[in-house]
């Protein structure tokens, strides 16, 4: 099983990565797919009058605020727009999709955390009424039923909080807990970068290979959002993943391209 996650930038080849989907498949490889959206959710939300906030928490990290309207705006976008795009182009190829966000089924399961610490100005501040979680189970049950039948899942954010209240969770994350769930070959997740550079955004410096025994060691070369992801790479190796590809979503084949050894690659 190699489970595929790509990303939300809108330069990544979404034909690309369809037609490498459908070749793989004829060739007898069993994928699952994640998407994400985070550029589109952002211009969505703009252009509805509730611009994106994000925060930094205590650790260090930064993400999405998400209040009740803003999640709203993160489904319409996640499950509707894109995850609907998703499906069509994989049923106009022949493949029966069935497109499911984390909510459905529980699929993504986990605690909310509905108050949030962070820092603003060297202050610290608790942020209340926030509905973001992070990924602790995966129903691989209800996976692995329609991928018996004869379906292809593709998944998206939010999850369920084990209360069964929509939750904003990462798509890297939740990526790396489904290749665990299922003892995948490989997570292959793929950028709008060639993959991950000890000098960003020099391609020349591309780390091509890292143990996974020096997986945790990948933080310091990450930028911006590649620190989520670096950080759902470390719990995919940790889950018991055979490999994690960090590969260039822009260019034909993608998905081949990775498993051939192109980008970087912690094994």
């Amino acid at each position: 099983m190699i489970v595929v996650k790509v990303g939300g930038g809108t330069s990544l080849d979404i034909d690309a990565v369809v037609a490498d989907i459908v070749a793989l498949r004829a060739k007898g490889t069993e994928l699952l797919l994640v998407h994400g959206g985070a550029q589109t959710t952002n211009a969505v939300a703009e252009a509805l009058g509730h611009p994106a906030q994000f925060v930094t928490s205590e650790s260090g990290h930064v993400s999405r605020r998400t209040d009740r309207r803003t999640l709203e705006i993160f489904e319409m976008v996640y499950c509707g727009q894109l995850n609907k795009m998703w499906v069509e182009k994989l049923q106009q190829q022949g493949i029966n999709a069935v497109g499911l966000s984390g909510l459905d089924g529980r699929i993504f399961e986990g605690t909310r955390k509905d108050t949030l610490r962070i820092r603003v100005d060297g202050r610290r501040m608790v942020l209340r009424d926030d509905w973001t979680g992070t990924v602790e189970t995966v129903n691989a049950d209800l996976l692995k039923t329609l991928i018996g039948a004869g379906y292809f899942p593709v998944l998206t954010p939010p999850g369920s909080s084990t209360a069964g209240e929509a939750i904003n969770v990462d798509g890297d994350r939740a990526a790396a807990m489904v290749a665990g769930a299922f003892n995948a070959d490989a997570l292959v997740i793929l950028t709008d970068q060639v993959g991950l550079l000890k000098k960003f955004p020099d391609e020349s410096t591309l780390i091509s290979e890292i143990p996974k025994a020096h997986a945790d060691h990948l933080m310091e070369f990450a930028e911006g959002r590649m620190k989520k992801k670096v950080m759902g790479a470390v719990e995919a190796i940790a889950e018991g993943v055979g490999k994690v590809i960090f590969a260039d979503g822009r260019v034909d084949k993608p998905i081949s391209r990775a498993l051939a050894g192109a980008g970087t690659h912690i094994s």
